[in-house]
């Protein structure tokens, strides 16, 4: 069976940066949807037509991606705020964040505390791979029709390339 729209593609992979570091290794194989919410779309273009078997090379620029890093998504709180044990890599929920933070931070944006200070946290709302361009090595190791919950959910069920979207730049 050959990859088409609202399918079920099995994969495994290697992403690299441009510089040839290793940011991810997928080797147990995850299934996405075709045709639905669960890879970019470039990806999707790619993979068109290939079957079981097939290697995929693909580079992905940021704007094909998680997106150009936007400094507006980066914010210097007071450490007061926040509970005496957070460490860095901690992730907050932009409506959660502890009142008194910045009013301006989008309530719909993931936050990664990046750099702790003995006076300030910064978080940052960007995805950790905003700003890569990526290169992808893939090999598609199943092929199979989506069910109607699968197509009716978007999904796979996998969620990995789910992000969260950024507020325009002002």
């Amino acid at each position: 069976m050959e990859i088409t729209q609202q399918c079920v593609v099995g994969l495994t992979w290697t992403i690299k940066d441009t510089l040839g570091e290793e940011l991810d290794v997928l080797d147990e194989v995850v299934e996405f949807l075709i045709g639905g919410n669960d890879l970019f779309k470039k990806i999707e273009d790619a993979l068109q037509g290939y079957g079981v078997g097939a290697r995929v090379q693909l580079q992905l620029e940021p704007e094909e991606a998680f997106g150009d890093f936007n400094d507006r998504l980066v914010f210097l709180e007071p450490r007061k705020l926040f509970p005496a044990d957070i460490e860095e890599g901690l992730s907050f929920e932009g409506h959660a964040l502890p009142a008194g933070c910045n009013p301006e931070a989008p309530k719909d944006v993931l936050y990664t505390v990046t750099d702790l200070y003995p006076d300030h946290v910064v978080l940052d709302g960007n995805h950790p791979l905003s700003g890569i361009a990526l290169r992808l090595s893939m090999k598609v190791e199943s092929v199979r029709e989506a069910t109607e919950e699968e197509i009716g959910r978007g999904s796979a069920g996998t969620g990995f390339f789910k992000i969260q979207v950024q507020p325009p730049e002002a």
